[in-house]
């Protein structure tokens, strides 16, 4: 059997990542079956789970990588500018569509629930540090608590997602955003 380079490894791993990205952005969670992830990235079921173990490992491996790309946008400018990420690049996080079914897995299965926060802590840590960072500053309003805030910025990371997953018309999207990004701000920083 021949020695695989760490480097190759690394490389079959983010093919494996992006081909799947692709048949959960077009099939869905659900959909993504294992003959359609086999043909979608063109690797066999046994390369696949070598490197993740089954469906559920490989997906959240993704969501993983979107999170930690996510937390870097959100320390150097902030979650608004996640979205409007979304927005100009839709390409680039149309599997996200998957998270409208995989709610009902939050909801009704409390292992996949703690494994998906686990998951998800580092773009949460994001959010909290740049908040905070921001109050320090004097440019996060102080009537509200920071929690209070970041759960209102999630919230809204959850309806943009949404919308976008949706079809709906995006046209008033960027409008949305800033007023997002106002009502946040302190008095002082806005003016």
């Amino acid at each position: 059997m021949p020695v695989v380079s760490s480097s190759e490894l690394s490389q079959r791993r983010q093919e494996i990542l992006d081909g799947a990205r692709r048949c959960f952005a077009e099939h869905g969670y659900e959909g993504a079956t294992v003959r359609r992830l086999e043909e979608t990235i063109g690797k066999s079921r046994g390369a696949i789970f070598h490197h993740f173990g089954d469906k559920e490992n490989l997906f959240l491996a993704l969501a993983r990588e979107d999170a930690a790309r996510m937390a870097e946008v959100v320390a150097a400018n902030g979650l608004v500018e996640v979205m409007r990420d979304m927005l100009k690049h839709p390409e680039r996080h149309d599997w996200l569509a998957t998270r409208l079914e995989i709610t009902k897995m939050l909801r009704t299965d409390p292992t996949f629930r703690m494994r998906w926060q686990e998951h998800q802590k580092v773009l949460d840590d994001a959010v909290r540090a740049r908040l905070t960072a921001n109050a320090r500053r004097g440019g996060l309003r102080s009537d509200v608590e920071i929690g209070v805030i970041h759960t209102y910025l999630e919230t809204v990371l959850d309806g943009f997602i949404t919308r976008l997953a949706s079809g709906a018309p995006t046209d008033d999207l960027e409008a949305v955003l800033h007023l997002v990004e106002s009502s946040v701000r302190s008095q002082s920083s806005v003016e």
